[in-house]
């Protein structure tokens, strides 16, 4: 029980402090688009190269989702985006996922709609594996001009407590962000 109020407590405070940075009322995760700040372009393969420059070993997505299987489970269509990057591990016990989508014009905001709700839906579900309630609940999306990102990453979370884990997660998901947003403002 007392692990459980921890838990609690740790999560109200990171949803209230992430509240304060947002521009928008939106309680999912994300954190909205960045500001006025002007993004450039770049590859998949260079922001995903950019992230695991940064995780190092604590970067554990290692299976590409193919679009068909995109599309069913995240919500996200081909009519959404031009390009996107996907990858989760092939072990399915684990759940550490980086999703890039470079939406089409006017669509930012459904690719948005569609991560939140999977997100809020995976938030929401009590079936999930003790080690994985730490990422899952740290998960995140950011927004970048038209990139769309969703982070939920940790690595190695097992013997580490509740609160430890979901910092660890938090820490492990701004780091990828901050080298996605270091690449598109090159």
């Amino acid at each position: 029980m007392k692990k459980a109020v921890i838990l609690l407590m740790v999560l109200l405070s990171s949803a209230m402090l992430a509240a304060c940075g947002k521009k928008d009322n939106n309680t999912s995760g994300s954190s909205g688009n960045d500001g006025d700040a002007a993004f450039g372009e770049a590859s998949m393969e260079d922001l995903k190269a950019a992230v695991v420059d940064v995780l190092g070993e604590n970067y554990w997505p290692n299976m590409a989702m193919e679009e068909e299987m995109f599309s069913q489970i995240y919500g996200v269509t081909s009519d959404m985006y031009e390009e996107y990057f996907a990858e989760t591990p092939m072990i399915s016990t684990n759940v550490d996922t980086l999703i890039i989508v470079k939406a089409k014009e006017g669509k930012v905001s459904a690719v948005e709609d569609a991560l939140n709700t999977y997100r809020d839906n995976l938030v929401s579900d009590t079936m999930q594996y003790p080690m994985n309630i730490s990422k899952i609940q740290s998960s995140r999306i950011e927004t970048f001009g038209n990139y769309v990102c969703f982070v939920q990453l940790g690595a190695d979370v097992m013997d580490a407590e509740e609160e430890a884990a979901i910092l660890q997660c938090q820490e492990e998901n701004e780091k990828a962000i901050d080298a996605i947003r270091a690449a598109l403002s090159k």
